[in-house]
C-alpha cells in the first residue's frame, strides 16, 4: 500500500498544505521544529485514529481553529480509497471514506497500516510500562481492526469501576463493572500474548543482525497469574483476583488487576533491559521491535508503510546500514532528515524542503 496524496488544513502547523507523494521514498528535509514530524503525525493518525505523540487531539489543532481535517488518497494493490477524516477534540470525530460517511472513525482503520520509528522510541526501553502497553495495543489494533473496540470498551470499563471503587459504591453496583471489566480485559491480555509470541521471532531476529553478542527475549508480565492466549481462562483469573483484592481495591479507589497494570518485558540475555543495558544496546532493541513489527506485517501479507522520523543521525554506521537495507525493500517510506547530509548515500527519493507552514518539493 502507498499515499499517493496528502491534505491536511488546520493541523499543527499547516493552515493548508497539499502534497503529490511518491510511491516509493518520500524525503522531507528541514530544520528541527519547522513541521516534518507533523506531516508524519498526520500519516500515523490515519493508521491510528490517535496521535503518536500526544495523549489528546487538542494539541493537534492550529491555534484560533476549532478542528482540523486530513485527507489522503490510499492505493493498494488495484484498489484504492480516499481517506477523509476531521478531528474534532472533545467531540467524536468524523470520517468519510470515498465521500461516504461512516457511522464512527473506526471503521476507516485498516484502509492504511504503518510502522513509524523516531527518537522517542527510546521510551520503549527506558520509560514507563505505559509506553510499551501502548506499543504493543498500536500494532495489536493495526493487524486486528475490530481490537480498537475491545480496548476502548476496556478503558471506559476500567474509568467507570475506578469511579465506583473512589465513592465506595456497595458490592452490588460494583459487580456488573468487575464483570465488564472482565470480560473485554481477558480478550486484551489474551491477544497481547498472542502478538508477543507472533513478533518473537521476528525481534530476535531483528536483533541478531545487528548485535550476535547477546540473545535478546519478550515475555509478558501480567497483573494475574498464568496469563495465556485463552481468553476465557484469563477472565477466570481476572475475576478470582479482583476477589482476593477487592478491599485493597477499595481502600486505593482503583482498579489493580487487568491489562492496564501490564508490561511487556525485554531481556538481554540474563538482565532485563530496563536498568542494565547500555545506551548502544538500548537503541538497538528499541529499533529491534520497530523492525521486528514490520517484518510482521510482511510475514502476513501486508506492506506497511514504513516511516523513519529524524533516526539516522542518531544512529551507528551498523544500525544506519540495518534500516537503510529495510527502505530499500519498502513499498513505500517517509523519511524526514535535518540536513540531506544526514541520509545514507544510496536513498534516494523524491525531496521536500519543509519550512515552517510550508512544504516545497526539491
Amino acid at each position: 500500500m502507498h499515499l499517493t496524496q496528502l491534505s491536511l488544513k488546520n493541523f499543527r502547523s499547516y493552515t493548508d498544505l497539499e502534497l503529490e507523494l511518491s510511491p516509493t521514498t518520500n524525503i522531507f528535509i528541514g530544520e528541527n521544529g519547522e513541521g516534518k514530524t507533523n506531516i508524519i503525525e498526520a500519516v500515523m493518525y490515519l493508521a491510528l485514529l490517535s496521535s503518536h505523540r500526544v495523549s489528546g487531539d487538542q494539541p493537534l489543532i492550529q491555534l484560533n481553529s476549532e478542528r482540523a481535517y486530513i485527507r489522503a488518497k490510499i492505493q493498494n494493490e488495484e484498489r484504492s480509497a480516499l481517506l477523509e477524516l476531521e478531528i474534532n477534540p472533545g467531540r467524536a470525530n468524523r470520517a468519510k471514506v470515498n465521500q461516504n460517511s461512516v457511522k464512527s472513525q473506526r471503521e476507516i482503520f485498516g484502509y492504511l497500516k504503518a510502522i513509524c520509528f523516531s527518537p522517542e522510541d527510546l521510551d520503549l526501553v527506558r520509560g514507563d510500562p505505559s509506553e510499551r502497553r501502548k506499543f504493543l495495543d498500536q500494532i495489536l489494533i493495526q493487524h486486528h481492526p475490530r481490537m480498537a473496540g475491545v480496548v476502548a470498551d476496556y478503558d471506559r470499563a476500567l474509568k467507570q469501576r475506578n469511579s465506583l471503587l473512589k465513592s465506595r459504591a456497595p458490592k452490588a453496583t460494583l459487580e456488573p463493572w468487575n464483570q465488564h471489566l472482565a470480560n473485554f480485559g481477558s480478550e486484551v491480555i489474551a491477544e497481547r500474548i498472542n502478538l508477543i509470541n507472533k513478533l518473537t521471532p521476528h525481534f530476535v531476529e531483528a536483533y541478531k543482525d545487528i548485535s550476535k553478542k547477546k540473545v535478546a527475549a519478550l515475555s509478558y508480565k501480567s497483573s494475574i497469574q498464568n496469563p495465556t492466549s485463552d481468553k476465557n481462562l484469563n477472565k477466570i483469573e481476572i475475576l478470582n483476583k479482583m476477589e482476593e483484592l477487592q478491599e485493597q481495591e477499595r481502600d486505593r479507589g482503583a482498579s489493580l488487576i487487568g491489562p492496564h497494570r501490564d508490561d511487556l518485558l525485554i531481556n538481554l540475555g540474563e538482565h532485563p533491559v530496563k536498568g542494565y543495558a547500555s545506551h548502544g544496546e538500548s537503541w538497538s532493541i528499541a529499533l529491534s521491535l520497530k523492525l521486528g513489527s514490520y517484518k510482521l506485517f510482511i510475514h502476513d501479507g501486508e506492506k506497511p508503510i514504513l516511516i523513519l522520523d529524524d533516526v539516522f543521525s542518531e544512529l551507528d554506521e551498523e544500525r544506519r546500514a540495518n534500516l537503510t537495507k529495510l527502505v530499500l525493500t519498502a513499498e513505500q517510506s517517509f523519511i524526514t532528515v535535518a540536513v540531506d547530509k544526514d541520509l545514507p548515500k544510496n536513498i534516494t527519493g523524491k525531496k521536500f524542503f519543509v519550512t515552517t507552514g510550508n512544504v516545497k518539493p526539491l
